[in-house]
């Protein structure tokens, strides 16, 4: 499904947005616009070939980086009331898994053609997705604690039972072999997708809202809605570094440069934060450009990534993909 730009519409929306602003961040290289309206899902492919927006009234958009054209058109149903609220790449950057809260649907980014969708049961919301490569397998966090692991060519489902309330946060390794998940229940677990066994429980003073793992398996990444975020060494199971956490810090987006040296990071309050894994100190800190739909001004950053060039890409629901200098 190609899709035919409304570029007259971007063009407008991106001068109208540059001419409001009255201070441009001195690292801030350049910016895309990418939505012409409020967004209220991103995410970045690992390759940061391609990203992905979903908005209330246009469905999911796929946009090509380095043609700076819109690819793909997708949607859950009618795109004018679209709901989806989660996106994710898989880690070879082929297959999009997306989520409204009661669906989940995976698309091929090669021609945008679905592969399937799988529904909730009545009452059970969907709080985070996770997809390996080449789309073989999902994961499922759901609002009665509960974790589906679904392996598409066999069909199998594994429900996983170790939390005791909401799922706030996904992540899956590359094979589909491992898992980590964080519940509001103050733990994260790091489980075997095989036989369901935790292989490593981190304790948490309050619920966790984020988590990630890096796809080379040297390293997980575990933090609460206020105090603790850690990183764990994967082979030894032992604590690497706490990052150095100012007050009231909570994270929408976590990624670890493909070198393993950063942790990137994106908050609700437009901040990006760039970490390093061995000390936890931060080594830089800016804002994302505000939402001129939001009020009062502000924007939630979906996704975060260290591209090949040294450079840093964003994207918040702004409906901007911004690039930003990163000197270490």
């Amino acid at each position: 499904m190609t899709l035919t730009l409304r570029s007259k519409y971007l063009a407008v929306f991106l001068s109208l947005w540059l001419v409001s602003c009255t201070e441009v961040p001195k690292d801030l290289l350049r910016q895309q616009a990418i939505s012409a309206e409020g967004t209220v899902a991103g995410a970045i492919s690992p390759t940061s070939q391609l990203l992905a927006v979903s908005s209330l009234t246009s469905g999911i958009v796929i946009w090509d980086t380095n043609t700076s054209k819109a690819k793909f058109r997708l949607s859950h149903g009618d795109p004018t009331q679209n709901l989806v609220t989660h996106l994710v790449f898989s880690a070879d950057g082929k297959y999009l898994l997306s989520a409204d809260p009661s669906n989940a649907a995976l698309w091929d980014m090669q021609d945008g053609k679905n592969l399937g969708f799988w529904a909730m049961q009545a009452g059970v919301t969907i709080r985070d997705i996770a997809v390996s490569d080449f789309g073989r397998h999902l994961l499922i966090g759901q609002s009665d604690g509960k974790i589906q692991h679904i392996t598409l060519k066999s069909g199998r489902r594994l429900e996983f039972q170790g939390h005791s309330e909401n799922i706030n946060a996904v992540a899956i390794s590359p094979n589909g072999r491992y898992a980590l998940t964080g519940s509001s229940d103050l733990h994260s677990y790091f489980w075997d997708t095989d036989s369901a066994q935790i292989l490593q429980s981190i304790s948490h003073p309050n619920r966790v809202t984020r988590v990630a793992l890096d796809p080379q398996g040297r390293f997980l990444f575990s933090a609460d809605s206020l105090q603790q975020a850690q990183i764990i060494e994967l082979k030894t199971g032992r604590l690497l570094s706490r990052l150095q956490l100012d007050r009231g810090r909570v994270f929408s987006t976590a990624r670890f440069s493909s070198d393993g040296k950063w942790l990137l990071t994106g908050s609700p309050s437009q901040r990006v934060s760039i970490w390093n894994v061995q000390t936890g100190q931060r080594v830089k800190d800016w804002s994302v450009s505000p939402s001129p739909y939001a009020k009062p001004p502000g924007a939630v950053v979906y996704d975060v990534a260290l591209l090949n060039n040294g450079q840093v890409l964003t994207l918040s629901s702004s409906g901007l993909a911004e690039y930003w200098e990163f000197k270490p």
